[in-house]
């Protein structure tokens, strides 16, 4: 009888056990943490009320609603739990997950550029949200870049590959889907236009000049090649879906900006500054 008796707590003991186990595994698996996969120059991130900014460095995590800064030279590249990857370059202003709660909401970009890789297992979609003070796009698993060009929060949305819907959050009217090779501009308290076919591959071209002017400033601020610290050169195995660094065909509509560390062309005319696509043909 004792021996049962034993046996019966021993039993319920692992049942208790097992059950708290499988209920912290999905704890540990809800990381919404952001790493550095590689970043180069002056990249920081605003960790409390104060507004004090700290350096980051590779391997570094974010935390949701934190700010990441990055300076003239800067550039960082993060990867979040479901592989989905974004890049901040230079002279932004980007909150990470913004709204607590809502882990769809992956960023807030204040000023400057992004690039948006979001993963996602085939026939599945991965829904998630970037936001800018005048624009919304929402995207299920694609390759797109959104540039917040100006003060008045002025967006310019390009798509690499997949789908995105785009909408005005300060005027009224139906939200506009891009295709790979197509892009919108969002101006404040103006109904979006039509997207538009990036036919010349200008806006591109300009998004891949800034990448090289941003390599070849730091390949010559020092005689033995990228300052900034031990930073590893962006472009890895989460960079553009493993896309050559060179711009090339992505088989969905014209061509991509290569991925960072695409080695910069020969010196020659002082380039366009960094983050300053040329304007589109067709205006908007």
């Amino acid at each position: 009888m004792l021996r049962r008796l034993t046996l019966l707590r021993t039993v319920r003991t692992l049942l208790i056990a097992a059950v708290v186990v499988v209920s912290l595994a999905p704890l540990r698996a809800q990381d919404y943490t952001a790493t550095v996969l590689a970043m180069t120059g002056s990249v920081s991130v605003v960790s409390d009320q104060r507004g004090y900014a700290e350096a980051l460095f590779q391997g570094r995590s974010v935390k949701p609603q934190q700010l990441i800064i990055t300076g003239p030279d800067g550039y960082a590249q993060f990867q979040v739990s479901d592989g989905s990857t974004f890049e901040v370059f230079s002279n932004a202003r980007v909150i990470f997950r913004p709204t607590l709660g809502n882990w769809k909401d992956l960023l807030n970009v204040w000023i400057g550029r992004v690039k948006v890789m979001i993963q996602h297992a085939p026939g599945k979609f991965n829904p998630n949200e970037v936001s800018s003070p005048t624009a919304v796009i929402s995207v299920r698993g694609t390759v797109f870049d959104v540039v917040v060009e100006d003060d008045d929060g002025t967006t310019l949305v390009t798509v690499d590959e997949g789908l995105v819907d785009v909408r005005n959050m300060t005027a009224a009217g139906k939200r506009v889907s891009l295709n790979p090779g197509e892009f919108v501009r969002v101006f404040r308290n103006q109904p979006l236009a039509l997207a538009q076919p990036d036919k010349g591959n200008l806006i591109r071209a300009g998004l891949k000049l800034a990448k090289d002017t941003l390599w070849q400033v730091l390949i010559n601020r020092t005689p033995g090649g990228v300052a900034g610290g031990p930073t590893t050169a962006p472009g890895g195995a989460q960079g553009d879906k493993g896309k050559p660094g060179t711009t090339g065909n992505t088989g969905k509509g014209g061509t991509t900006p290569g991925a960072p560390g695409t080695p910069p062309g020969a010196p020659g005319a002082p380039p366009t500054p960094p983050g300053a696509p040329p304007t589109p043909p067709g205006g908007h």
